[in-house]
């Protein structure tokens, strides 16, 4: 089996270039991408199955998010148990974020050459054995390894899920269907800390671990049988005017079981490792990886600010308390996923039928005004009521309004980007990723130092100048977006492909 991939782009703009008719959804909106008429397509597959697959997928990446997160609320029981200074606690949280953006890298390739489906349910099992790992260490020593190695091998969580709404959804439903994923990925970040303050408070720190892995055990048996394996390996190029009667039927539940349905014999782990390290020449990608890493730092600084500041005078919080705290921020995702889902779809689709039914990634980037304001001053009025000792209901209408930002820009950019880059969509979430968890990374290791360095206030107006510059380069993308994806498809992977695919 292989892939003809400048066959396949030539098919494709044949089919798909300027389009203004075609195979159309039963809303009457045409088709991006044409799907073939072969019923085992995912393109083609019931909504049902669609989702099946998608959601249990997506459930994964909030246990992750809420794994991750968990030890921002057990700080100083890691240090009093373990005797480690507060940098020392707080490795962590930044090591598993680390791992978690680095470990993509191995899994992205593996899952263009043993397909999706394998590689989730390996990552799933990780999660679970991980946290068992954690729950019985004795040393700290042992729990940090434990959390390193969680984030690498349960990463498929995270970078690899938006390759699945490029395998299943079109152009106009990528945008509703990517909202999913942020808002797990947010529920997560921000649902996280609460339920895990609850358990550190009232059951012990090990318990968020035991917890994690019963629960992950569960989703790894429900992923068994309703995962299915949207990799769409073909012989040569996809033909969009071959009839049904020539593709074989539609397979029933039990083959779609199978682990070996997506496995490739001539892909090359290598080869793609390389092409998709080769992404950072791609200038989208590191506009995306910064939007989407000043979110989620801010979140990091957040919640370490909330940790330290509301547990001492004059707050005198229990750490269950700070676990209230957080869901200010996960009623600001909520609120964001209309707009952040729906919305963007609805604007791109509405300029779509004004540009005589020609797509273009950037129209997604016009929603992106809202949260680039909402977001950071959000992050500057919970700054200035922790720095001023000022009532907490402030903090909290603060932390919500980072959180709608966080979930909505997010979401924006990260839709684009799978937009302008659908074949390779996997692998340019990857280094968005890499690009995002390290920013984390060094925010979450770092935060405490700048903050006592240079005090909340300035630290705080510093981290939302940072932020305006960099939800800025948005406008760029506006602009020039189109000039820069033409520039990049003559080199690295989008070399091999003839055309920009939607």
């Amino acid at each position: 089996m292989s892939i003809d991939l400048k066959a396949e782009g030539a098919q494709l703009e044949l089919a798909e270039s300027h389009i203004v008719e075609g195979k159309t959804s039963s809303k009457g909106v045409v088709l991006r991408p044409q799907p073939t008429n072969d019923p085992n397509e995912p393109l083609n597959w019931a909504t049902a199955q669609k989702y099946t697959t998608y959601l249990v997928c997506c459930f994964f990446t909030l246990l992750a998010f809420m794994n991750s997160s968990a030890f921002t609320v057990a700080i100083k029981p890691i240090i009093m148990e373990f005797h480690k200074t507060s940098t020392e606690a707080s490795y962590l949280t930044s090591l598993q974020v680390l791992g978690m953006g680095f470990g993509p890298l191995i899994l992205m390739p593996l899952t263009r050459i043993i397909g999706k489906r394998p590689v989730y349910l390996a990552s799933i099992l990780f999660l679970c054995v991980t946290n068992i790992w954690s729950y019985f260490s004795a040393s700290y020593a042992s729990l940090l390894a434990s959390r390193i190695i969680g984030g690498l091998m349960t990463a498929a969580a995270d970078a690899p899920v938006p390759s699945l709404v490029a395998d299943l959804f079109f152009f106009h439903q990528r945008g509703n269907a990517m909202m999913i994923f942020h808002f797990c990925i947010s529920a997560g970040a921000f649902g996280g800390p609460f339920v895990n303050a609850y358990l550190t408070q009232y059951a012990g720190w090990r318990w968020m671990c035991g917890v994690m892995a019963i629960v992950s055990g569960v989703t790894f048996l429900i992923g068994l049988v309703t995962i299915w394996e949207t990799s769409y390996v073909v012989n040569g190029p996809r033909d969009l005017f071959k009839p049904r009667e020539d593709y074989p039927a539609k397979r029933p539940w039990l083959a779609e079981l199978s682990l070996t349905r997506g496995f490739n014999p001539e892909a090359s782990f290598f080869g793609w490792l390389l092409k998709t390290v080769s992404l950072v020449a791609y200038p989208p990608v590191w506009i995306a990886g910064l939007t989407v890493g000043l979110f989620i730092g801010c979140n990091v600084a957040i919640q370490i600010t909330a940790s330290q500041t509301f547990t001492a005078a004059p707050y005198h919080w229990e750490t269950h308390t700070l676990g209230l705290l957080s869901l200010a921020g996960l009623v600001g995702a909520v609120i964001s996923f209309v707009f952040g889902g729906w919305l963007i779809d609805f604007i791109a689709t509405k300029m779509t039928s004004r540009n005589a039914e020609h797509a273009e990634p950037e129209y997604r980037l016009v929603a992106m005004i809202i949260p680039a304001i909402i977001g950071p001053m959000g992050l500057l009025t919970f700054g200035l009521c922790v720095a001023g000792g000022k009532s907490w209901g402030g903090a909290a209408v603060g932390y919500g309004m980072e959180g709608f930002g966080a979930t909505a820009a997010s979401n924006i950019i990260i839709t684009y980007a799978v937009d302008a880059y659908r074949p390779i969509a996997g692998e340019i979430i990857v280094i968005i990723f890499v690009i995002r968890n390290v920013i984390a990374c060094l925010i979450s290791t770092y935060i405490t130092k700048w903050f006592q360095n240079q005090g909340l206030k300035q630290a705080y107006g510093e981290l939302v100048g940072v932020a305006y510059i960099i939800l800025s380069l948005s406008l760029l993308l506006y602009v020039f977006g189109r000039k820069i994806r033409r520039f990049t498809s003559k080199f690295g992977p989008m070399a091999d492909f003839e055309i920009l695919h939607i």
